[in-house]
This record gives structure tokens, C-alpha cells and sequence, in this order.
């Protein structure tokens, strides 16, 4: 591969690695040549899964991102057996819907620990080890575009995905400033995606492959962009464009909260994406 931190030999781990993204990130480096540690919660998946891949460079960890031990753990194993890791792939979510802002505080909670917490739990297991090396790193958190436009809906799936944006954001201003070319973090953007939590058996027409997803990663690691947009077939990226800028404007216009689906708004927003 042409990317400095996936080179053959390298190291990468994936959180969420059982299916969906994770998974088809773990094949496509493995075929690469990258040793892949492949970690997720649900350990019948994740063995089948790493079996899939077939290589003696895979190395299968079933954790749960929220207990931050438990990536303290992760990272001892991983340099114990593969040495220094160059890319963290933190990816695992659920999908679930606990309910609006003032329901289901536990499920509130669980999809907060996970989507959210487990991100700042892999970063600070693995990234001081990062900057103690002498090879280069990556970090790659997975966030949506649900976390950008706050579409209504699930309000705990978005709440979780804005604040993964928001870390990420901060976390690849400080590695600037401590490890400047050499440490970097990044922010994947999927979109309508064919994975586990669309709970449906068949790829809708307007979905994305998770392969796609991976193919954007690695090409815009390989450009160092901050945030790996992806598109759908439901999509294009003026229109994507668009609806964060209008979401931007909220707060300069001062006009009501998600005022995309305010009713006084509807038209305007329309005329304003037809431009």
C-alpha cells in the first residue's frame, strides 16, 4: 500500500471488528499485508469473523470499549505480539434507540459508554504508546453524518456521534501540536451504509457497501484528510454540502434549533438547497 502507517508489517487495531466497517477494514489490511488486531463484544462473531480472513497475521480480542481497562489490556496485547501500533481504528457503536432526551436514562447511558466513551477510552490506551514510538500513527474514529446534522430520530445515536466529532477535532489539534506529521487523528464520516444496525437482510439500493466506506478511508488517509466524507446513492457531496451549511446557519441566523425540519422553515430550506 502507498500509505507510510500501512505498510506491510504495520499494525493496526480495530474496534467493532466483527462486522459492518470494522470488518471490511480488517480484510482489506490483512490482504495488504498489515498485521490486524481485530477487537468487538460479541465473541462468536468476531471469531467467525477472523476467520473469514484467514491469516496468521490476525489477532482476535473480545472486549468492551466502554471499560477502559479492558483497552488498557488491548494495547498490551497488541504490542506484545505485533510491537507498535500505527493505525487505531476506533469503531465500535450500537445502533440502538433508547428513546427521546427524557427517556431510557439507562439506554441513554449504554449507547453513551460505547459510541462515545469507547472512543476516549481507545485514545487514551493506545495513543501515548503512539507518541513514545518511533513510527508513525494514525487514529481514525468513526463518526456519521448524523453527528454533523443531527437529523430527529435517534437522539442519543447523534448526541454520541456529535461529541466523537468534537473530540476528534481537539484530539487532532493537540497531536498537531506534539507530534506534528507524525501522529494524526481523523474522523470517518459514513453515510447510508450497509452494515449490522440497518437491521435489514438485504443492501438497500441507496446504501453504500462498507467496502465503499474503506476505499474513502484509505484514499483520503493516503491525501491526509481530517474528515473521510463518504457519499451513498441517495447522495452527492453538493447536496451533503449543503445540508451542514444550512445546519451552520442555524446558529449565525439564529434561527430555531434543526430549523431543516421547522415547518416556518421548510421552504426556505428548500430554495436554499436548490442553490
Amino acid at each position: 500500500m502507498p500509505f507510510p502507517v500501512l505498510a506491510t508489517g504495520h499494525t493496526a487495531v480495530i474496534t467493532g471488528a466483527a462486522s459492518g466497517i470494522g470488518l471490511a477494514a480488517a480484510r482489506r489490511l490483512a490482504a495488504d499485508g498489515v498485521h490486524v488486531v481485530m477487537a468487538d463484544h460479541d465473541a462468536d462473531a468476531l471469531q467467525k469473523a477472523a476467520a473469514s480472513i484467514g491469516s496468521n497475521s490476525v489477532l482476535a480480542e473480545v472486549i468492551d470499549v466502554s471499560a477502559p481497562d479492558q483497552l488498557q489490556h488491548l494495547q498490551t496485547v497488541a504490542t506484545q505480539r505485533f510491537g507498535e501500533v500505527n493505525l487505531l481504528m476506533n469503531n465500535a457503536a450500537t445502533g440502538f434507540n433508547p428513546g427521546k432526551p427524557w427517556e431510557g436514562a439507562a439506554g441513554w447511558n449504554a449507547l453513551l459508554a460505547t459510541n462515545l466513551s469507547g472512543v476516549v477510552h481507545g485514545v487514551q490506551a493506545f495513543v501515548p504508546a503512539m507518541l513514545a514510538q518511533a513510527g508513525p500513527g494514525w487514529v481514525v474514529n468513526t463518526g456519521s453524518k448524523q453527528g454533523i446534522t443531527l437529523p430527529p430520530g435517534n437522539s442519543a445515536y447523534n448526541v454520541a456521534k456529535a461529541g466523537v466529532k468534537a473530540f476528534t477535532e481537539l484530539l487532532a489539534h493537540e497531536l498537531r501540536q506534539v507530534a506534528p506529521g507524525r501522529v494524526s487523528a481523523h474522523l470517518l464520516v459514513p453515510g447510508f451504509t450497509y452494515t449490522g444496525m440497518t437491521g435489514r437482510a438485504e443492501k438497500p439500493a441507496g446504501a453504500w457497501t462498507a467496502e465503499q466506506v474503506v476505499d474513502v478511508m484509505l484514499d483520503g488517509l493516503g491525501r491526509g484528510d481530517f474528515y473521510l466524507w463518504c457519499l451513498d446513492h441517495e447522495t452527492t457531496r453538493a447536496r451533503d454540502m449543503a445540508r451542514v451549511a444550512w445546519a451552520a446557519g442555524d446558529v449565525i441566523e439564529n434561527r430555531p434549533a434543526l430549523s431543516r425540519w421547522h415547518p416556518d422553515h421548510a421552504e426556505a430550506f428548500a430554495a436554499f438547497l436548490a442553490d
